[in-house]
């Protein structure tokens, strides 16, 4: 259980990371996350940005890729600096590069208060 991050009074979170391999675009796989938010309640268009949810799935990164642009940013551009995003990313895949500025998520969590 980790603290929400907006500053927003909410309930603690139950994080967890997810690993898989697909042959789909990037902005598939985000709209896919979001077509499963919505079957589990979760509606974006009402929900104050960093508030409460029912649930939220983040595309963190797709292999070596780096996007930018308007619908999609790959690496999810916030994952350095959350200790909720790396720890279970770090219990699935330690060794992992971010691709941008090359460190191993492990080294990550390591610089993350």
């Amino acid at each position: 259980m980790t603290k929400p991050v907006g500053g927003i009074e909410q309930v603690d979170y139950v994080n967890g990371a997810v690993a898989a391999e697909s042959d789909w675009a990037p902005e598939c796989l985000l709209a896919l996350l979001h077509i499963i938010e919505s079957s589990l309640g979760r509606n974006r268009e009402r929900e104050v940005r960093w508030g409460p949810r029912s649930i939220d799935l983040d595309l963190l990164m797709v292999g070596d890729q780096i996007i930018d642009s308007p619908s999609l940013t790959l690496p999810h551009p916030e994952m350095i600096r959350r200790r909720f995003v790396l720890e279970p990313l770090v219990e699935l895949a330690p060794e992992t590069i971010h691709p941008v500025n090359g460190l191993c998520v492990r080294t990550l969590l390591e610089s993350v208060q």
